[in-house]
């Protein structure tokens, strides 16, 4: 699933390609993609002409592009989700769900999901204009928002019990970790995925804020992470940041800070990847 990298990749294109442009006809081609504008497609479709986008914003995993109207189309790409933009000639995407044309003629925004769990609605913005539509409110800020309140989850952090990358991909702690950047975080700051919350300081969850911040910023510089064709930008390109993961996905490769195998073990129906060594397992573990 794609994470805060991919997904502000996204985001910068759909800024670069779609905002101050006045939307004209839109198709829903799959009723599924837009299952949580739970007026159905027709209310949508028709809400949306007209309407001129004014924004391209993020909140975690979440995109949202606000109108010049009280309302905002919100976007979640799931697993396969794709944004595109591409010229009204272009073929149809095997797995085209929803065509977004514009006045102007020019390239359409089309949302492309094979696997279908992805998907767009219509949600309502706060009365002031600002911050994240009605739906996505209870989504708390990520580690690169500007208003993230690192003291304040550094207090909620160590008021729960449980292991830290399950505090990691709480999304109402913070937002856009997800497997992949909360097992590098972790691995940067050198701490375990069982480490139990209660017994992390202030400094140890300082110092993973700083491990995920790094590596976030080193995949957004390298297109984000791509290890199949499903998450692209806008432009249809894959990121390559999978080239430079130190432990994600790389079991029995050696880590490259010490040459451990690095280690795999199962975690909430996934993976989690550590170095033995860089990483000891605690005595006492909440997986």
């Amino acid at each position: 699933m794609p994470e805060l990298p991919e997904v502000e990749v996204v985001r910068r294109g759909l800024q670069r390609w779609v905002v101050g442009r006045t939307v004209g006809r839109v198709a829903v081609l799959h009723p599924r993609a837009v299952r949580r504008h739970l007026a159905g497609a027709a209310d949508l479709t028709a809400r949306l002409a007209g309407r001129t986008v004014l924004g391209a914003c993020r909140r975690g995993k979440y995109l949202w592009l606000p109108l010049d109207s009280a309302d905002a189309l919100v976007a979640h790409l799931g697993m396969s989700g794709q944004l595109l933009v591409r010229p009204p000639e272009a073929p149809d995407e095997t797995h085209l769900r929803v065509r977004v044309a514009f006045t102007d003629g020019g390239a359409e925004l089309r949302f492309v999901d094979q696997r279908t769990f992805g998907g767009l609605a219509l949600s309502e913005l706060p009365p002031d204009g600002t911050g994240p539509p009605a739906v996505i409110a209870h989504i708390a800020r990520d580690p690169l928002d500007p208003g993230f309140d690192e003291a304040g989850y550094v207090r909620a952090t160590r008021a729960r019990r449980t292991g830290v990358k399950r505090a990691l991909l709480d999304q109402t702690l913070v937002s856009g970790i997800g497997n992949i950047y909360a097992d590098e975080g972790l691995w940067r700051a050198r701490l375990h995925f069982a480490r139990p919350t209660e017994t992390l300081t202030r400094g140890e969850i300082t110092r993973l804020l700083t491990g995920v911040r790094e590596v976030m910023h080193a995949a957004l510089d390298q297109g984000g992470t791509s290890f199949d064709s499903l998450y692209v930008d806008v432009d249809g390109r894959s990121g390559y940041f999978d080239r430079s993961l130190a432990v994600y996905a790389q079991a029995g490769r050696p880590c490259p800070r010490c040459g451990t195998p690095v280690r795999r073990d199962p975690f909430m129906n996934r993976s989690s990847y550590t170095c033995p060594r860089c990483q000891p397992r605690p005595r006492r573990a909440r997986w």
